[in-house]
């Protein structure tokens, strides 16, 4: 049986994990922290605009069982917010213990609390990869899911600062990307202006930090868009977001509240003092990530050089899927694009015998 390795447990691990065992691989899954699906933690948008396309066409090919899951968890189903028409919002607080039990069921190994350290390589192929410890694991393919967002000297050198987000470098130790290790050099995403990275585009506030009024309009819509007062108004930082798709005028001249389980408002970062001075959230705090106030994590540092097939450059049997393989941001993609490096790690080794 081909043995595949997946490092990073975000939604594109998780999706290459399962397509990968579905392809008859025996399958193990690092994640260096505590909680699988990474950025899903915090997330829970999908379905919007051409995203419901491409979650129907997974299912269709029998890659669904993801995307079941969010709609059997979805909070709110076809809501619209500016730029967007018929989002479902998964319950962030919920989702995670449904996706690890999904994987187990398919007979994947999870390991989190693993952190790779290292890889071994001869020649063109990577034989094993080193955990903190100084454990190898050897496989025969390999999937490097563990995206382009940290770890803190690239949120202090590119962005703010360690903004305490869901990715908790300080816990668990910062990213390692197996690509780098594997000695293929990485791209790093620009802005217009020339500057490295991305801001992630969204913070978490506590649904009880706002008032009943705004509590109960998210719990019952979905939605809420309260307008900013001109003198905070922040559409400067519009171009820093990873999320290009929110950087629009409606995100400077309002704040746009989505109910993921969280008060998930779609924004970098917004100082807490001019916060509270909008109707309502006058006792607003942070979820995630707690400095939500002056940053957020970096994203896009770090980018695999792959082909279509989503095989790393320079290595026959390394995979990339997630941001890790592209400027890419949302779950759908995450997934999309892990249901294929999981199967084509599988279906592209020499020792698969039947496609």
């Amino acid at each position: 049986m081909i043995k595949v390795v997946v490092v990073g447990g975000g939604w594109a691990g998780c999706a290459a994990a399962l397509s990968a065992a579905k392809a008859g691989a025996q399958v193990m899954l690092l994640e260096r922290t505590d909680l699988l699906l990474g950025t899903g933690l915090v997330g829970g948008i999908f379905r919007n605009n051409g995203r419901y396309t491409a979650a129907e066409e997974a299912i269709a090919m029998g890659g669904g069982d993801l995307f079941v899951a969010m709609d059997a968890n979805s909070r709110h189903r076809a809501v619209s917010f500016p730029g967007h028409s018929h989002a479902s919002f998964y319950d962030v607080t919920t989702m995670e213990p449904l996706v690890k039990k999904i994987l187990q069921n398919y007979g994947v190994e999870i390991k989190t609390k693993t952190r790779v350290v290292d890889v071994i390589k001869y020649g063109k192929k990577l034989q094993g990869i080193m955990i903190d410890g100084g454990e190898v694991i050897k496989a025969d393919a390999f999937v490097d899911t563990t995206g382009t967002a940290g770890p803190m000297g690239n949120c202090l050198t590119y962005g703010n600062g360690c903004a305490m987000c869901v990715i908790r470098c300080p816990s668990f130790g910062p990213r390692v990307s197996v690509t780098a290790k594997a000695e293929v050099k990485e791209l790093m995403g620009l802005k217009d202006d020339g500057s490295i990275g991305a801001m992630s585009g969204s913070c978490k506030l506590n649904k009880d930090s706002l008032s009943n009024e705004i509590k109960d309009k998210l719990e019952s819509e979905g939605v809420v868009v309260l307008s900013l007062p001109e003198n905070i108004r922040k559409s400067g930082s519009l171009g820093k977001k990873a999320c290009t798709q929110y950087a629009i005028a409606d995100y400077a001249q309002n704040l746009v509240l989505l109910d993921t389980g969280h008060a998930k408002m779609m924004t970098s970062y917004f100082p807490l003092e001019d916060l509270r001075t909008v109707p309502g959230l006058e006792r607003a705090r942070y979820e995630d990530p707690y400095a939500g106030g002056i940053g957020n994590s970096m994203r896009y540092i770090g980018i695999a050089p792959c082909n279509d097939l989503l095989k790393v450059d320079s290595i026959d049997n390394l995979f990339c899927a997630g941001e890790k393989a592209a400027i890419m941001v949302g779950h759908t993609e995450a997934v999309v694009t892990g249901l294929l490096a999981g199967h084509n790690a599988v279906a592209l080794s020499p020792y698969c015998y039947a496609v």
